[in-house]
């Protein structure tokens, strides 16, 4: 499949009423991060997309508040505390004898980032509201390829890809 034409599709819902949010942006954010992402060969070489035929990727991000993510950190992953991005990695978390392609669409995932987390982070870190939640999404996107930061060097190469996806894109702090 030429790579060059995949139709990505990202929905996405706010179900924290707090904080309203431009969802169109955001979108379009993840859009431009997720295609710089598949140009790089030290990402599209090895995600979980390599050896892959499809025409189109899906995901969600759902835009939520930091008692939901304590709940899904609690219930579903033995953790007790609120997290800013939850990430669940659909297809890359599947093996891969068991993933499929609906025709010819890939559902990558979702992305559950708690607005009043990220709000704290940007200001704990002086950044904008804006730079920080794109930081995250891109974050999340990582781990929908199937990317993780289990060692030093892992998260180093994440957080290195994040700052030129954002920087490709000209989100600066």
């Amino acid at each position: 499949m030429n790579k060059k034409s995949v139709k990505i599709n990202i929905f996405s819902e706010n179900i924290y009423e707090k904080q309203k949010l431009d969802e169109k942006k955001f979108i379009q954010t993840a859009r431009k991060i997720l295609k710089f992402y598949l140009k790089q060969p030290e990402i599209s070489g090895v995600c979980c997309l390599n050896d892959e035929e499809y025409s189109s990727l899906t995901f969600d991000i759902v835009y939520c508040d930091s008692i939901k993510t304590h709940e899904i950190n609690r219930d579903y992953r033995e953790k007790d505390y609120p997290a800013d991005i939850i990430t669940f990695a659909i297809f890359a978390d599947t093996p891969s004898d068991e993933r499929f392609v609906l025709d010819g669409d890939i559902n990558l995932g979702e992305i559950l980032l708690a607005l009043d987390k990220v709000s704290e982070e940007a200001d704990k870190k002086g950044h904008s509201f804006d730079y920080e939640l794109s930081f995250l999404i891109s974050h999340g996107i990582l781990h929908l390829l199937g990317f993780d930061h289990q060692t030093m060097e892992d998260y180093n190469f994440i957080v290195g890809m994040q700052n030129r996806a954002l920087e490709s894109i000209g989100i600066n702090e």
